[in-house]
């Protein structure tokens, strides 16, 4: 079985492939041209209406949303340890990670880059991207806070859920007056450590 995986660089996409490698299943990039807000590929709105990656795609299966794919790939491929068994006391910390960085992260980074899905009037745009910035500097000390002087988000355990961490640093940006992430150690440090991974360099420090 190969796995398809509709992709974009940069995009959320990114981390779904980071895992992939991880695993080391067998996958093809389906490259994906997202840069339209208007034009999306029939192939891939038949896969998800809502026009946005990643998807995965297996066989006659298909599943979008970052989150719920980690899970899925986490548990299919139980020998990669990329996730608590439903079982292991730390399943749900690790899903509560999950859901936190697809939600409450991701949706601060929504408001920056994708601003006029938050406001009813252009004249709004630069208070929803000034909430952006603040409210990234809320989520991301939380996560600080949560992480004092593990080495991963689950203690001493590497998981997926550090991947995700990783990948959404990189989307922190200057340019929309977001914090740098010098500000929160615990996380520049469990980035850092993630970055260093084979399969992680592969996908965001390509040769």
């Amino acid at each position: 079985m190969t796995y398809r995986l509709y992709y974009s660089e940069p995009s959320a996409a990114m981390g779904v492939r980071a895992i992939l490698e991880e695993i080391g299943t067998p996958y093809e990039l389906v490259w994906t041209d997202i840069s339209s807000p208007t034009w999306r590929d029939p192939a891939l709105l038949a896969a998800n209406p809502n026009g946005w990656i990643p998807v995965l795609a297996w066989e006659n299966s298909s599943i979008y949303e970052c989150g719920a794919i980690t899970v899925l790939l986490c548990d299919r491929h139980p020998e990669a340890a990329l996730a608590p068994a439903a079982s292991d006391p730390d399943r749900g910390l690790f899903l509560q990670w999950l859901f936190y960085f697809s939600s409450s992260i991701q949706v601060a980074y929504q408001m920056s880059y994708h601003t006029e899905r938050f406001c009813a009037a252009t004249k709004d745009e630069d208070s929803v991207r000034q909430r952006s910035a603040r409210r990234l500097e809320e989520v991301w000390q939380v996560v600080d806070d949560a992480i004092g002087e593990n080495s991963w988000l689950l203690g001493e355990r590497f998981s997926a859920i550090d991947i995700y961490l990783y990948m959404l640093t990189t989307w922190l940006s200057p340019k929309y007056g977001h914090p740098v992430i010098d500000r929160f150690a615990n996380v520049q440090r469990v980035a850092t450590s993630a970055a260093t991974r084979p399969a992680v360099r592969s996908v965001f420090q390509p040769d």
